[in-house]
């Protein structure tokens, strides 16, 4: 199968399970509908969790077209990713869902949605750091090393952590 339809279809699992099906059962677990009104609380979520999607949108398509992969673990890209949103941080993959995910939070009033987009971009953090950076590491060596020293994990800048 080409890499756009396996990206897709990886992405639309990945998506719809973790970003549109759990917070569904944590919004009607905890009893919240969508609000009548759209006010302005729920016109902030619309913009920060659309600019989520964009990001991550353009991730999965900075993984097609530049590291002719996808961004399923097992089926990840065969070129390193440093171009597009990779510029300027390591990890806007995660950084785009955490914001899908505050924006749906603000867009409900919900507290849980909140905190389940803490506890995933905690977990995202566990993965990248004892999963995805030593896998990285091993797969691109000297050249993912380089990529580190200039950008940094989760914040826009030079270098480090952040």
């Amino acid at each position: 199968m080409p890499v756009f339809f396996r990206a897709i279809t990886y992405g639309t699992l990945f998506v719809g399970f973790l970003l549109i099906y759990l917070p569904a059962r944590i919004l009607s677990w905890a009893g919240i509908a969508r609000p009548e009104a759209i006010a302005w609380p729920q016109s902030a979520g619309m913009v920060i969790a659309s600019a989520g999607a964009a990001i991550a949108l353009w991730c999965v398509g900075s993984f097609i077209w530049i590291g002719k992969g996808t961004p399923a673990p097992f089926d990840p890209p065969r070129k390193l990713v440093i171009r597009g949103p990779y510029r300027f941080v390591r990890n806007p993959m995660y950084i785009g869902a955490g914001l899908a995910l505050a924006g749906a939070a603000l867009f409900f009033g919900s507290l849980s949605l909140l905190l389940y987009g803490a506890l995933f971009l905690l977990i995202a953090h566990l993965v990248v750091v004892f999963y995805e950076e030593p896998t990285l590491r091993r797969s691109f060596g000297a050249e993912y090393d380089a990529y580190c020293s200039r950008v940094r994990r989760w914040l826009p800048g030079t270098g480090g952590f952040g």
